[in-house]
């Protein structure tokens, strides 16, 4: 079964945080993970190319926390699972799970921007 696209009680959590009871606090973090992770995917797509599996790895695993922060669940699982093969593997057959990355963060980018939409 596909894990869905976002984690509706992740999401609640964060609009709890917030002390107005509004969604600012949503809306900052949201809009700090849309700014980081493109560059988080840059940085794997430089070190797959480089064949740097540490910074890979490092790069996976903080976009699998931040994913998980914001409840992008689809994100995250992909990138655990990028995380543990290179991690397994190393870097050999890792570039159709890169794929899966991207597109995984495209959809979490639609629907956690259409969250925030005022």
């Amino acid at each position: 079964m596909p894990v869905a696209t976002l984690d509706q009680e992740a999401i609640d959590n964060l609009r709890a945080l917030d002390p107005e009871g509004g969604d600012t606090f949503l809306r900052e973090i949201i809009g700090i993970f849309l700014e980081d992770t493109p560059m988080r995917i840059a940085e794997i797509d430089q070190s797959l190319a480089a064949g740097d599996a540490a910074t890979f790895i490092r790069a996976s695993h903080t976009i699998k926390g931040a994913s998980s922060n914001v409840g992008a669940a689809a994100l995250r699982a992909v990138a655990e699972k990028l995380e543990h093969r290179a991690k397994k593997e190393g870097l050999a057959n890792v570039t159709a799970l890169v794929d899966e990355l991207k597109t995984a963060f495209a959809t979490a980018q639609t629907a956690l921007k259409a969250l925030v939409v005022p």
